[in-house]
């Protein structure tokens, strides 16, 4: 006879810790996007130089004429210059790079900033100056002017502070152009784009998938359900292999109830399981990975959902930029163009033997299709150039995909025309609303 439900309860949230590859893409995903990690490996880097070059200083009577050959008094005014001026280059670029965050969240959609925090060519500048200064405080504290103890003026160690200063200079210099691009429309679309292909190849491979699409018969009532004890947050991701193998050790199939990229409330329900009610709920809570927003290592959506959001920012009446609305469409087209061709995973994963244990929600092409044109669409209802360009990326794709994949591509041809017939009565906008154009308005009008 199958057991009653019951709900399962793992110790406190506190004690929950994750398993180890899950752990590791939460720390790294944390790191990348921490403006701290970069500097701070920097100025451990800064110290070690600093302490290698005072030994040279200290064990070579003739370092030569490349080192310097001032006084003591000159070396500390010197070092404390380079000190303070690096000082006010760090806080320079700090705050051009908050105004940068600030300008890419207003005109853009506060998703994109994910994007800023994990650019390395803000990170390391940020991270040679801060080097730079931390290297001058080192050096400076070893100067001895002679008033107490004998006199020692460290040239190599002070030949370095100069060629670090040159360094800081290219830095900052490079800093400023590689700010000033990629706050441009156009870099942040294919910076959001180049990480969403990547994970279009991490989690929907060209090739058949390895997952064995088997059919789930009906399960009828549960016997477990386990409940997410710690405080909610986003799903992340999942240690699939590591589920499939709880449940073949206790017999049992388990199901998922929300997808990847869903916020699960705290005390809601995550996980259905059938043919075992002894599992400790940490047991299975050590494999998911609840973060506070969204990330794209296992959620390729995140990537069309900020496409998208930045489309719509554009289209907004604040804003009225139709042309960052087309760019960010033909970034859509191209990802569509790059699933096309790739099976949707089933979401059923079996054991070596072949038995269903593990399933979960999959986001398919259809959804693709809807979250890439959807909202576009009605938000662009009133732009000929947006119409024209949705309108050529569909008319694109049905030209490619098989024929399963037409229905939800079709459903959006139809829209459109109802959308141009609506917002578009005159004969002749209409005409030109009704075309197609990878361009917008760019190309053959008449098409």
């Amino acid at each position: 006879m199958r057991r009653s439900p019951t709900r399962s309860h793992g110790p406190t949230p506190k004690a929950h810790t994750r398993s180890r590859s899950v752990r590791l893409a939460h720390i790294r995903e944390w790191l990348r996007t921490g403006l701290w990690f970069v500097p701070g490996l920097f100025v451990l880097g800064a110290i070690s130089v600093a302490i290698a070059t005072l030994t040279l200083d200290r064990h070579l009577h003739d370092p030569g004429w490349l080192a310097f050959g001032g006084g003591a008094t000159s070396a500390e005014l010197i070092l404390a210059t380079i000190a303070t001026s690096m000082m006010t280059f760090t806080g320079l670029v700090f705050t051009i790079t908050i105004v940068a965050l600030q300008l890419a969240s207003s005109q853009f959609s506060p998703r994109v900033l994910r994007a800023f925090l994990r650019d390395r060519g803000s990170q390391v500048p940020l991270g040679i100056f801060a080097a730079t200064f931390v290297y001058a405080l080192v050096v400076l504290r070893e100067v001895r002017t002679g008033a107490v103890g004998a006199p020692f003026v460290p040239g190599i160690s002070i030949a370095m502070a100069f060629a670090l200063v040159l360094i800081s200079l290219g830095a900052f210099i490079y800093y400023v152009n590689h700010i000033a691009q990629s706050i441009r429309a156009v870099n942040i679309l294919e910076a959001v784009a180049h990480e969403t292909r990547a994970a279009i190849d991490e989690n929907y491979p060209p090739l058949p998938s390895t997952e064995r699409s088997v059919h789930a018969a009906e399960q009828g009532p549960c016997d477990q359900v386990v409940v997410l004890e710690q405080t909610g947050g986003v799903l992340d991701g999942i240690e699939i292999e590591s589920l499939v193998g709880l449940a073949t050790r206790h017999d049992c199939l388990i199901r998922m109830l929300p997808a990847v990229g869903d916020f699960v409330a705290q005390g809601a329900p995550i996980f259905e399981v059938y043919g075992s009610d002894a599992i400790a709920a940490r047991d299975f809570l050590v494999h998911v990975d609840v973060g506070r927003e969204r990330t794209m290592y296992q959620d390729p959506a995140f990537g069309f959902r900020q496409l998208v959001d930045i489309a719509e920012k554009a289209l907004s009446p604040a804003i009225n930029d139709p042309t960052t609305a087309v760019e960010a469409i033909d970034r859509l087209h191209d990802l569509l163009l790059r699933l096309a061709p790739r099976p949707d995973p089933s979401g059923h994963h079996t054991d070596d033997a072949g038995h269903l244990r593990f399933l979960r929600r999959v986001i398919g092409w259809e959804t693709f299709v809807t979250l890439a044109f959807e909202e576009i669409r009605q938000y662009g209802a009133a732009s000929v150039q947006v119409q024209r360009r949705l309108r050529a990326s569909v008319h694109a794709l049905l030209d490619v995909v098989t024929p399963e994949r037409r229905p939800p591509l079709e459903r959006q041809m139809r829209l459109l025309e109802r959308s141009v017939a609506l917002h578009f009565p005159d004969p002749e906008e209409h005409q030109l609303a009704i075309g197609s154009d990878d361009a917008g308005m760019g190309g053959d009008l008449h098409r």
